[in-house]
């Protein structure tokens, strides 16, 4: 079977989502079955991988969406918890008080603290943490989803101290040993060195590419979820939104190259925080009060933006002091901080309850290890404690919570019990009677048979969909970065800006990730409308890995062809088209002629 029937075949089960869930709008509960089903005939039929192998990944893809549903539970109930104890309230007027602009709200509470949570956690925990709080803080549920899912990009090649650098390209470059060779080529002996230095070439293209998205964000959420639908009221505020984007991506970037793969979203996000929390407070940048957005009144929402998880006002309760509501969330932080830094602290939570199964059912598929001290969900739950003793809520009340956040949860059951599992699916067809590599690797060789020397403008579109497939640029980069690196080898570039490309474009592969968004939207209680989101996301995601892409292709093919190349043009024509928008549409009403 040729190389393009192979790749048209393996492309089917992402042909089944965009069909069915993004454009007939189908709800994942009734899209992901069929993708799953889709899935399970090609590895047995076409792969004709073992129906034991089958069976196992769908196992190991059930086990992985339970701990998704937990960590979906912790963050829900963290959520009701504050709600209950009005702590909520605290917070919402806590942000009133330093801007009660929308637009400066979200760039702080999504791309500031989701960047945060990234860095300490990664894994989908941002939009665990910021979705709900921005729900908590008035915003419709779909607008909060839509948020979470855009920032997820610049941040999480470095979340989880850095697991997608660490883990991911390194498990999928060191199956080679002739690029630890390469490497010593280029003056890096020591590997960890190498890793060092991939990642500072990461880290310089998502400065580059997150430099706009603050300001993506804003305009998205002002189109969408806007009285006016317009992009012109999120362009408004493009100082702000540029001030906040370098804050974050300025001490990213020497992060990168000065303390390592571990540290860039951290750094960047914290400094960033200090630095646009007392710039809004001090009114820098920030629109005058007469210029100030907010969404219209919550009466003329349409019923789809809104979950069951909705903003409940403390009326008639003491007014909770600002530092005692937020200390829940910090706790939360310091808990995925310390857990996740402390080599003792982390092996404890690792090593005392670990749940394995290697070689699931006699296949070669090993189970996910589950470590549920370990997991995010179980760190919410610690914190919704705490809450409870800090706030002083009543037993009843918190009880409330826990119902309301079990029903929550239970509705997004079945979305993610058939979305993982095809994922495990789609990802274990290698080993098949066929003899044919794995579809996401056959699915890579199609697209570079039609790409040829413009690979690295592809390159970070591979990585996208390896992550939106696989709901993890680690595992992303684990499957492709070998495969990347060869390619530039290949087309006779420097394979390790096609490995760093790989390595954003998984990143911003995790806008359009059918399990993220799920996860994401079950935690406000928003299912069903998963295909609504990632319509949302998709044109975000094209420029993220455009970009890079096109700055790669300059970089790469300088040398051949000179400064001007396809690669320039796209560069010149993105940022052209930023420039005009922005003097075009960018200027306050009270500024307009």
């Amino acid at each position: 079977m040729g190389t393009m029937t192979l790749a048209f075949l393996s492309l089917l089960p992402i042909a089944t989502v965009a069909i069915f869930l993004v454009l007939l709008r189908w709800p994942a509960s009734r899209a992901m079955p069929l993708t799953y089903a889709v899935a399970t005939v090609l590895a047995l039929f076409v792969w004709q991988v073992p129906g034991m192998q089958v069976v196992a990944a769908t196992i190991n893809g059930i086990v992985v969406a339970l701990t998704l549903l937990y960590i979906i539970f912790g963050a829900i109930l963290l959520l009701n918890t504050l709600q209950e104890s009005g702590a909520i309230s605290a917070i919402r007027q806590g942000f009133t008080d330093v801007s009660s602009d929308r637009r400066v709200q979200v760039i702080i509470v999504a791309w500031l603290f989701g960047s945060f949570i990234e860095g300490s956690a990664g894994f989908g925990t941002p939009a665990a943490v910021a979705v709900p709080l921005l729900v908590g803080l008035g915003f419709p549920g779909m607008a909060a989803v839509m948020s979470g899912m855009i920032i997820q990009s610049t941040p999480v090649s470095f979340g989880a101290l850095g697991t997608p650098i660490l883990v991911g390209v390194n498990t999928g470059l060191s199956a080679d040993p002739a690029i630890a060779e390469y490497a010593a080529s280029l003056g890096y002996a020591q590997w960890n060195d190498f890793l060092g230095f991939i990642a500072f070439r990461v880290a310089l293209l998502h400065a580059i590419a997150g430099t706009l998205i603050p300001l993506i964000l804003v305009s998205f959420l002002t189109r969408f979820f806007g009285k006016n639908k317009s992009f012109a009221e999120g362009l408004r505020v493009w100082p702000f939104a540029i001030f906040a984007a370098f804050s974050m991506t300025v001490p990213y970037l020497l992060a990168a190259r000065f303390l390592g793969p571990e540290f860039p979203a951290l750094a960047g996000s914290l400094v960033g925080l200090v630095i646009v929390v007392s710039a809004a407070r001090a009114g820098f940048l920030v629109p005058k009060a007469s210029d100030h957005w907010d969404f219209d009144d919550k009466s003329t929402w349409p019923a789809e933006w809104t979950g069951s998880a909705v903003f409940k006002d403390n009326e008639g309760g003491p007014r909770m002091g600002l530092a005692m509501a937020w200390m829940p969330y910090v706790i939360v932080a310091l808990l995925l901080l310390t857990s996740r830094a402390v080599p003792f602290f982390k092996s404890f939570l690792q090593q005392s309850i670990r749940l394995t199964w290697d070689g699931i059912l006699g296949s070669n598929i090993n189970m996910t290890t589950v470590e549920p001290l370990y997991l995010p969900g179980t760190l919410f739950i610690v914190a919704s404690l705490i809450a409870v003793g800090m706030h002083g809520l009543s037993l009843q009340k918190y009880a409330r919570a826990w119902s309301t956040s079990l029903r929550v949860s239970a509705a997004a059951s079945i979305a993610l019990i058939f979305t993982v599992p095809m994922v495990q699916v789609f990802l274990n067809t290698s080993g098949g009677a066929s003899g044919f590599d794995q579809m996401p690797i056959v699915l890579a060789d199609g697209v570079a048979s039609l790409a040829g020397g413009a690979w690295p403008i592809f390159s970070p579109f591979v990585g996208g969909i390896g992550a939106a497939v696989a709901g993890s640029n680690t595992v992303s980069n684990m499957m492709f970065s070998l495969f990347q690196f060869g390619m530039g080898e290949r087309i006779v570039a420097d394979p390790v800006w096609i490995v760093a490309l790989q390595a954003v474009g998984g990143a911003a592969g995790n806008m359009i990730c059918v399990h993220n968004v799920v996860a994401a939207s079950a935690v406000v209680g928003l299912l069903g409308r998963e295909g609504s989101i990632i319509r949302m996301t998709i044109l975000p995601f094209t420029y993220y890995a455009l970009l890079p892409g096109s700055v790669g292709y300059l970089i790469v093919s300088y040398g051949s062809s000179g400064f001007l190349n396809i690669g320039t043009l796209l560069v010149a024509l993105i940022a052209g088209l930023a420039i005009y928008f922005i003097a075009r549409y960018g200027r306050a009403p009270s500024e307009a002629v």
